[in-house]
C-alpha cells in the first residue's frame, strides 16, 4: 500500500480537478415509472448521422451524444458540465489504484430485465474487446470485479485521480440483450461491419429507440421505465439527417423541424432574423486539426516515391507556416473560432494562455524549409477530410488545399461523409497521408487529448487516435507521468513541458477550437453544454 500522505494526495486532487463531482453522490430514484405530457414532438437536424447505435463503435461526440439519450453511463455531466451519479449512485476510493462503485438498485432495461454489476462488468469488456473503438477510456484499468450484484470494483495499474472523468463518455449496455441477439462483439465500424446493435437498441436511458432509418431519420420515445427525474416533456423524438446546409436552414425557416444542430456560420445572422427563431452559441472543448502520417517508409497518397516527407521536421514546420488560420477564421468560419497551437483549449484542465503559441506564418520560411529538405518544387498529396462532421470542415480544408498551393504543395482533396471517412482515417487501417480531424477531451484534461492523439500507438489502449503515428519517447514518458501526478503545481508543469515538445516537433498543425452554434424556435428550451453533447433530457417546448 502507498504512504498515507500520497494517498491523501490522490484524495485531495481527485476532489480538486475541474468537473469532478462529489466522491460520494446520490440522485433518489423513483419510486414509479413516469411519463412525458403528450403532444409535444420534437423534430431536429443534423447534417449527418449517428452512423452507429452501438456507443462502443466510435469515439466520436455525435455518436456519443446521441445513443447516450438511450443508454445510460455509471456517471453524467449536468447542466453546467458538473459530473453526476447515473447507474452509480455513489462511488469511492478504497485506495490508490482501487475504485468502488455502487450500482443503483431497481433501474430496468426497457425491456423489464433487471440492471446488476453482470451488466456493468459485461459492458467493460466488450468496450475493450475487438471491433470497439472506446478501448482507450480504460487504459488505466488492470481489471474488474464483481463485489456483489450492485457493486463493482476498478483496479487500476497505477493511482488514476481522473477515473470517473474517463469514465463519463462510457455507457451500460444488456449482457442479456446483446447475447440473444449474437452481437457480444462490437462490429467494427472501420471495416464498415454491422450487427444487431448497429441498427437496435435497448438501454435504461430517458429515451427508446422506436425507429431507425440510417442516414435519414431515427425515432424516440420516452422510456416509461426510466429511473431519473423527468425534466423534458417530450413525448417523441424525430432525428433527420439534413446533409445540404441551405436545405437544412430552410426545413428550420419553413417551420418544418424546430430546431438544427450544426449552423452554417455564414446562416447564423440570418437565422437570428428571423421571427420566432434564435441562434445558439458558446465555446466548443473540440479541437480541429491538421495531421501527417510520419510512420510509413513511403506516403500511401503522395507523389513522392521511396521516402515519406513528413519524417522530415522541416517539411512539417513548412506545412505550419504556410497555413494562415486568421484567414481561415475571417473568411470560412465568420469569426466562430478561435485560433490555437495546441490540441486542448479554454476550459480544459491543464490548459495554460502562455502555452498557447503558434509558429507564425511565414510563407518565405516555408519555401526555405522545403528546399532545405529536398523539395524546392513541393510535391502533391491527398488531404482527407470530412464533409458532414465539423464546422464548415471541407470549406477549411478547401482554403488549406490553396494556402499550400502558394509554396508548391499540390493538394489533391478528398471530402466524403463521415462514416466513409472515419473507416478510411482511423485505426486499426489509417489509410490516410494527410487529415483533417477533431477532438475532444471528454475527461475535460488535456492528458486525454496528449494521451490519445500523439502518445505513440501500441496496438492496444495508447495512442489509438494518433492516426499519423507520430512518436517520441520523451513526450511518452511525460504523457505517462501526467497521468499518476497528484500535485496540481507538477502536473501543470509536465503538461507545459510535454505540449512544447509536441510543437516543436510540429507533430501535429492545430487550427482552432469551434464555437458551437445551434439554432432552434423560440419555444424550443435546451441545454448547451461545452463538449457539444445534446442530452434530450433537458428539452422542453412551450
Amino acid at each position: 500500500m502507498l504512504p498515507t500522505t500520497l494517498r491523501r494526495a490522490l484524495f485531495a486532487t481527485a476532489l480538486s480537478l475541474p468537473m469532478m463531482g462529489p466522491m460520494l453522490g446520490g440522485l433518489a430514484p423513483h419510486a414509479a415509472a413516469q411519463t412525458a405530457p403528450a403532444g409535444n414532438v420534437f423534430r431536429w437536424a443534423n447534417d449527418g448521422d449517428t452512423n452507429s447505435m452501438d456507443p462502443y463503435t466510435r469515439q466520436e461526440t455525435f455518436l456519443l451524444s446521441f445513443n447516450n439519450n438511450v443508454y445510460d453511463g455509471l456517471v453524467q455531466y449536468g447542466r453546467g458540465m458538473q459530473i453526476q451519479p447515473a447507474l452509480a449512485e455513489r462511488w469511492e476510493l478504497l485506495s490508490p489504484t482501487q475504485w468502488r462503485f455502487h450500482i443503483r438498485r431497481n433501474v430496468t432495461f426497457t425491456d423489464g430485465s433487471p440492471l446488476t454489476a453482470e451488466d456493468v462488468v459485461f459492458s467493460i469488456a466488450r468496450a475493450r474487446g475487438p471491433g470497439s473503438n472506446v478501448a482507450g477510456t480504460f487504459q488505466s484499468i488492470a481489471s474488474i470485479v464483481k463485489v456483489d450484484d450492485f457493486t463493482v470494483d476498478m483496479i487500476t495499474t497505477v493511482p488514476n485521480p481522473i477515473l470517473v472523468q474517463e469514465l463519463t463518455t462510457f455507457q451500460v449496455m444488456s449482457k442479456g440483450w446483446t447475447e440473444r441477439n449474437n452481437a457480444t462483439r462490437v462490429a467494427d465500424l472501420t471495416s464498415r461491419e454491422e450487427n444487431f446493435a448497429s441498427r437496435n437498441a435497448m438501454g435504461t436511458g430517458p429515451f427508446m429507440l422506436t425507429s431507425r432509418e440510417p442516414d435519414r431519420r431515427t425515432v424516440l420515445t420516452p422510456n416509461p421505465r426510466w429511473w431519473g427525474q423527468v425534466e423534458h416533456n417530450l413525448s417523441r423524438v424525430e432525428f433527420n439527417v439534413i446533409a445540404n446546409d441551405a436545405t437544412r436552414v430552410a426545413a428550420l425557416l419553413s417551420g418544418e423541424i424546430d430546431m438544427i444542430y450544426t449552423v452554417p456560420p455564414q446562416d447564423v445572422d440570418r437565422i437570428g432574423r428571423a421571427p420566432g427563431l434564435r441562434a445558439l452559441q458558446g465555446p466548443e472543448l473540440r479541437t480541429i486539426y491538421l495531421g501527417m502520417d510520419q510512420l510509413r517508409p513511403e506516403l500511401l497518397k503522395s507523389d513522392v516515391r521511396g521516402r515519406n516527407p513528413f519524417q522530415d521536421v522541416r517539411v512539417r514546420r513548412a506545412f505550419y507556416q504556410a497555413i494562415d488560420v486568421a484567414a481561415i477564421q475571417r473568411s470560412v468560419m465568420r469569426g466562430q473560432s478561435r485560433p490555437t497551437g495546441l490540441l486542448y483549449g479554454p476550459g480544459v484542465n491543464g490548459f495554460l494562455e502562455a502555452d498557447d503559441t503558434r509558429l507564425p506564418l511565414d510563407l518565405a520560411a516555408s519555401r526555405r524549409l522545403l528546399t532545405e529538405a529536398g523539395y524546392p518544387n513541393g510535391f502533391g498529396v491527398t488531404l482527407d477530410c470530412p464533409n458532414d462532421r465539423y464546422v464548415n470542415d471541407e470549406g477549411i480544408c478547401t482554403a488549406v488545399v490553396a494556402m499550400l498551393a502558394r509554396v508548391g504543395i499540390r493538394v489533391t482533396l478528398n471530402a466524403q461523409t463521415r462514416a466513409r471517412f472515419f473507416a478510411e482515417v482511423n485505426g486499426p487501417r489509417y489509410n490516410t497521408s494527410f487529415y483533417l480531424l477533431g477532438w475532444t477531451p471528454a475527461t475535460g484534461d488535456a492528458h486525454n487529448s496528449l494521451f490519445n492523439l500523439a502518445r505513440t500507438r501500441d496496438g492496444a489502449a495508447s495512442g489509438v487516435f494518433n492516426n499519423g503515428g507520430y512518436s517520441n519517447p520523451r513526450f511518452d514518458s511525460l504523457t505517462d507521468r501526467i497521468a499518476v501526478e497528484t500535485d496540481a503545481a507538477a502536473r501543470q508543469r509536465l503538461i507545459t513541458e510535454a505540449s512544447t515538445l509536441m510543437r516543436d516537433d510540429v507533430g501535429y498543425i492545430p487550427l482552432h477550437q469551434q464555437q458551437i452554434v445551434w439554432a432552434m424556435r423560440n419555444n424550443v428550451q435546451v441545454e448547451q453544454l461545452a463538449n457539444n453533447y445534446f442530452p434530450l433530457r433537458f428539452v422542453r417546448m412551450n
